[in-house]
């Protein structure tokens, strides 16, 4: 098992994503922390954790909110004696498919403020942990509309690209105390978004070198290999899992 004896906080660990990721890390042995807004959602994911033999525990936890993210930190460390792994899964809402000349100040800005927030509340609570025990991994998650030009994204590329930046930022910042900080780069994942059609996606497909696109076992298995020991020479680096969307 890649995280055995590790334990991992997901924050919004009741979405498609954090849940995937949440069950992949118990899957391979770390005890979770899931976090969000929603107690019965989160108790639900860790019961169906708990019910395949894995270890996890739900709280309600306001990722936008600093006390409420060093607190739950602080318990955590209490229950468990070290955070070993963080990764953010917070969805936030972002308007999309309008030219940047129509959208409005605050629609664009919205996801920007959004992800930037979180992502540094969750991040620096997890790196003040890190840095004093000497080691800990932190993951990220943008999208490939941190790189493209074409698409009407509104601010979310924007957003995307400075999660990217704080990961880079982070990574200089505490690498040298033990901490890793490493990124996700996805496109578009059909599974979390069921309504999705096929005149949707034809735009994201045709983009791709693989035509298709992530899957979400593939995005929940990467960020395993990224919080284990076994990607130790990887830090300030995105991951890419683009399907060939974005070439690095």
């Amino acid at each position: 098992m890649l995280l055995e004896n590790k334990n991992a906080i997901v924050y919004g660990a009741a979405g498609v994503i954090g849940g995937a990721v949440a069950r992949a890390f118990a899957r391979d042995g770390a005890r979770v922390f899931l976090a969000g807004r929603t107690l019965a959602t989160l108790e639900e994911v860790a019961a169906g954790i708990r019910a395949h033999g894995g270890m996890a525990e739900a709280a309600q936890v306001d990722a936008m909110d600093k006390a409420a993210v060093d607190a739950h930190a602080d318990r955590v460390v209490a229950a468990a004696g070290r955070i070993d792994v963080s990764f953010n899964a917070v969805a936030v809402d972002a308007v999309q498919g309008i030219a940047l000349t129509e959208i409005s100040a605050e629609d664009f800005l919205a996801p920007i403020t959004g992800l930037c927030r979180t992502n540094f509340l969750t991040a620096t609570a997890a790196a003040r942990q890190m840095a004093a025990q000497g080691a800990g991994v932190i993951v990220t998650l943008t999208a490939s509309a941190a790189k493209e030009s074409r698409h009407e994204m509104g601010g979310f590329s924007l957003a995307c690209a400075a999660v990217e930046a704080l990961t880079r930022t982070l990574a200089g910042e505490f690498g040298r105390r033990g901490v890793r900080v490493v990124g996700l780069r996805s496109n578009f994942t059909p599974e979390t978004y069921p309504a999705v059609t096929d005149e949707m996606l034809a735009p994201l497909l045709k983009d791709t070198l693989l035509g298709r696109l992530p899957r979400l076992a593939e995005l929940a298995g990467t960020a395993v290999y990224l919080a284990s020991d076994g990607a130790g020479a990887i830090s300030g680096a995105m991951v890419n899992l683009t399907c060939g969307a974005i070439i690095d």
